[in-house]
């Protein structure tokens, strides 16, 4: 199992319509995604999403509903990766995806800096804060396959 570390991640908008972040009936398992903007030479703007899934247990699911995350929160993450194995409904494939199981969870503190210093930075979820980028909803490819595809 990779042990990672994630900062300045935004978390995401529910997928079709739903809470950013969904809780199991029982209250003992929580599951949202994030995103960060990276760095990639490929992409138009030389900048692309990175998007996660993140599921966690126990007293994490606890502070999470404590931290009242919601979409636009920026976040540092600690957890291991994994791999989530499922059967797509509509076409029967054996489909898999990297997932973070959350070890650690913190609202980020430093901000990026702003561009324009005598404009003040306009917050999503916390002060000092860029906007995530229009349209962003976590839920969106690079364009191109994907690594994780290939048989």
């Amino acid at each position: 199992m990779f042990n990672a570390i994630i900062t300045n991640a935004v978390v995401s908008r529910g997928y079709d319509n739903n809470p950013a972040v969904q809780y199991s009936d029982k209250g003992d398992f929580a599951r949202f995604r994030f995103g960060k903007k990276v760095y990639d030479s490929r992409a138009e703007g030389n900048y692309r999403w990175v998007n996660m899934t993140v599921k966690a247990f126990g007293p994490m699911v606890d502070r999470i509903q404590k931290m009242q995350l919601k979409e636009g929160s920026y976040i540092n993450l600690m957890g291991r990766l994994d791999e989530d194995t499922w059967q797509d409904k509509t076409t029967g494939e054996k489909r898999s995806a990297m997932v973070l199981i959350l070890d650690d969870i913190e609202y980020a503190s430093s901000a990026p800096k702003n561009k324009d210093e005598d404009k003040p930075a306009q917050a999503a979820g916390s002060p000092g804060r860029e906007e995530p980028q229009a349209g962003f909803t976590g839920f969106e490819p690079f364009g191109g396959p994907s690594f994780f595809d290939v048989p």
